[in-house]
């Protein structure tokens, strides 16, 4: 299978623990991609009450690296909406 490159999305050591972010934010891949799962639309994402600095196709990247990383993804999410430890 060949390499696929992302236009907006990177992997920088140290931070975010070195997954995957958008280009210039903080943002995860895993971020963007548990507000989908749980009801956000593509355009809900975009907005001021979630990540205002988005573009829909920053939004759309996450979901094509999703899909070519399915379960390194899930993983995170399922990580990042567990309950906190008490």
């Amino acid at each position: 299978m060949p390499a696929t490159s992302y236009r907006y999305l990177v992997n920088l050591p140290g931070v975010r623990g070195g997954h995957t972010i958008i280009d210039g934010t903080r943002i995860g891949v895993h971020d963007v991609i548990g507000l989908l799962q749980n009801g956000e639309s593509v355009d809900s994402v975009c907005s001021p009450s979630c990540f205002p600095t988005l573009t829909k196709a920053q939004v759309y990247e996450c979901l094509a690296y999703y899909e070519d990383h399915r379960g390194e993804i899930d993983v995170l999410v399922a990580r990042q909406m567990a309950p906190a430890d008490s």
